[in-house]
């Protein structure tokens, strides 16, 4: 197919492709599936080998959050049936962090609810990542917290803090519709002021929500002007007793359409596929890998995952190998950059996913497991229900499990 041989072409040179050719990838048949599965698989593999990235999320606070961000189980009026807690001590996340390092993770992303944190908030977690960094040689530390203040990256690099996450999750245009309470333009800002910092950026998108292609097109390309070095791909784990409880809109066709689209766009960018990989790849997870290299082990913030062990078995079945903690995850180009050694502009004709074209987000919504100290967690809840779902091809609802696992209860996480 001559798009796809342009594609794989632009790719290994890190050049962006059009909206149009974007497009056509979320347009192609099931028939041509397999064909473009190939084709982004040789840029992936171009750029980072068979080595896939393992990240585990620890759930620093759950619930207790004033957005309204529609997707979100820990959102304001959420009637979801999940854990809540308030901060865990430094300690406590260092021994959930020890779960999933033993697991083979070599990142560890610290996720907290919330609008965005106190400058006091800022201190705790710095003294999280100090006591995570202290047991743990070598390890990356990702922070998730919110939008950020001015001051508080720059406060959390000196702290230890390797880099930010926070996503832009939709597209402008349709983000009013899924958030109010904030705007598109604030995320949009606090990535800014994480690659300001010097912090490696982290920011992502959530697909399943009701988004026509335009929109996911729209969201990668602005994804790519803002040129992070890791972007977490999320698919909709669509929460009963949240505004998109019903929201059954991907089939594992549609997935690994978008997760190529997102390759060729950010061709030399960490893809990770992010929450929701089990409800809606399902036995397509080992496909996904060609696309993405890098995924997150174990149970998300406030829903189960696959099981730490099957995720390495799978990894191994199909033919990938674990990165290990001596390697290193991005390109050297993008990686002279994200250290301060060089410039974008020195290896590319092209800003965006491509190097940082100049100085100045799953972890995502849903992701991770922690060992907390007392919480008001309820007691077990019903599924999503299925009947909700009945008709909506490729739905499984009877796969949406909320984490009872790790904080509040007397369970290991899931790693």
């Amino acid at each position: 197919m001559d798009l796809l041989n342009t594609l794989v072409d632009k790719g290994l040179r890190r050049e962006s492709p059009t909206r149009g050719e974007a497009l056509a990838v979320l347009a192609t048949s099931d028939d041509e599936l397999l064909d473009v599965v190939t084709a982004a698989g040789k840029v992936r593999r171009h750029w980072f080998g068979r080595r896939v990235k393992l990240n585990y999320l620890v759930n620093l606070k759950s619930g207790l959050c004033p957005e309204d961000c529609s997707y979100c189980s820990q959102r304001l009026g959420s009637e979801a049936g999940i854990l809540k807690y308030t901060w865990l001590k430094p300690e406590e996340a260092s021994q959930a962090a020890a779960a999933g390092l033993a697991g083979g993770a070599k990142r560890v992303c610290l996720v907290a609810s919330g609008r965005g944190p106190t400058d006091r908030d800022v201190e705790r977690v710095g003294r999280t990542i100090e006591a995570i960094k202290e047991q743990n040689e070598g390890v990356e530390v990702c922070a998730c917290l919110g939008l950020l203040s001015d001051g508080q990256a720059e406060r959390l690099k000196r702290a230890g803090a390797d880099a930010y996450n926070h996503n832009l999750n939709t597209s402008e245009a349709t983000y009013g519709g899924i958030t109010t309470t904030h705007t598109y333009a604030d995320r949009v800002d606090t990535v800014e002021k994480a690659h300001a910092a010097g912090l490696s950026a982290c920011s992502g998108l959530i697909a399943g929500m009701g988004e026509s292609d335009e929109d996911l097109v729209d969201v990668v390309f602005a994804l790519r002007a803002l040129d992070p070095d890791s972007v977490p791909v999320n698919f909709l784990i669509p929460f009963e007793g949240t505004p998109l409880a019903k929201e059954w809109n991907l089939t594992p066709q549609r997935c690994l359409r978008i997760l190529a689209m997102v390759r060729f766009v950010c061709p030399d960018v960490e893809v990770r596929i992010a929450g929701g990989r089990e409800v809606h790849l399902r036995t397509m997870q080992p496909l996904a890998l060609h696309l993405a290299n890098s995924i997150f082990l174990g149970d998300y913030l406030t829903s189960e995952g696959q099981a730490g062990q099957a995720d390495l078995e799978m990894i191994a079945d199909a033919g990938f190998e674990v990165e290990g903690a001596e390697t290193t995850t991005l390109p050297a180009h993008r990686a002279d950059v994200a250290h301060g050694t060089g410039t974008a502009n020195e290896t590319a004709g092209t800003a965006g996913c491509g190097g940082h074209a100049e100085a100045g987000g799953g972890c995502g919504p849903c992701g991770g497991a922690a060992t907390a100290c007392g919480s008001d967690a309820p007691e077990a809840e019903t599924e999503a229900g299925e009947e909700d779902a009945a008709g909506v091809p490729g739905a499984r609802p009877d796969l949406v499990a909320v984490r009872r696992r790790g904080a509040g209860t007397d369970l290991a996480p899931n790693a």
